[in-house]
C-alpha cells in the first residue's frame, strides 16, 4: 500500500495568497491588515509571502490584476454572439462590465474603504491595471478587425478602458446605456470605417 502525499506547487501557494488577500480586502480596512495575518490564513509563513510577492502593494496590485483577468474573461464571453462590429463587441463588453460592478463584492469593499488602502490601484495607481485591460482590448480588436489602423485601434482601446474606469468608480447611468453610448464613441473614432477588414 503506497501513501500518497499532496504536492503543494508554487501556483498553488500563490493563489491561496491572493485567496487570502482577497477574504482581507472584503473584510475591510486593508491598509490595517497585515502580511503576517494573509500568510497565516493562507496556511505559509511570512517569508513564503514575502518570497511570492516582496511586498504588500505587490500582492495588492497581483490581487488587482487577477481580478482583472476574471473581469476580462467575463467580458470576452460576453462578447460571443455580439461581435459583429467593434461598436456591439464594445458595447456587449462594457454592459457586463457594469452590470458586474454591482454586483461584485470586491469593487464594493475597495469603493468603500475609507481608509484608502485599496482604492488608489483603481485611481492613482492604476497604470498597470488599465494598461492589462487596454492590451486586452487591443488585441481582441486586432484578431477580429485586423483593417483598423493600429494608432485608430489603440485610441478606441485608451478611450474605453479609460471611460470604463471612470464609471467603475464613479457610476454614470444604466449600465445598457452606458454601453450604447460608448458603442457610439467607438463607431465615431472608427470613422464609420468599422466593418472594413484588411
Amino acid at each position: 500500500m503506497s501513501n500518497s502525499v499532496a504536492v503543494v506547487t508554487p501556483r498553488a501557494t500563490r493563489e491561496a495568497l491572493l485567496d487570502a488577500a482577497y477574504d482581507a480586502a472584503l473584510a475591510g480596512d486593508w491598509a490595517a491588515t497585515r502580511m503576517a495575518d494573509v500568510a497565516h490564513a493562507a496556511g505559509v509563513s511570512r517569508q513564503t509571502l514575502y518570497y511570492e510577492f516582496g511586498s504588500k502593494d505587490a500582492l495588492a496590485q497581483a490581487l488587482a490584476l487577477r481580478e482583472a483577468e476574471r473581469w476580462m474573461a467575463g467580458a470576452d464571453a460576453a462578447i460571443v454572439g455580439h461581435d459583429g462590429s467593434p461598436e456591439e463587441a464594445v458595447a456587449a463588453a462594457t454592459q457586463w462590465t457594469l452590470e458586474e460592478a454591482e454586483r461584485n463584492p470586491l469593487l464594493k469593499a475597495v469603493l468603500t474603504d475609507d481608509a484608502g488602502g485599496l482604492l488608489p490601484f483603481l485611481t492613482t495607481r492604476a497604470e498597470q491595471l488599465q494598461r492589462a485591460a487596454r492590451e486586452h482590448l487591443e488585441e481582441h480588436l486586432r484578431e477580429h478587425w485586423p483593417g483598423i489602423p493600429d494608432a485608430r485601434r489603440h485610441l478606441v482601446a485608451d478611450t474605453v478602458t479609460r471611460l470604463t474606469f471612470s464609471h467603475l468608480l464613479l457610476p454614470g447611468g444604466r449600465p445598457e446605456q452606458v454601453a450604447h453610448d460608448t458603442s457610439a464613441l467607438v463607431h465615431a473614432l472608427l470613422g464609420g470605417t468599422s466593418h472594413v477588414d484588411a
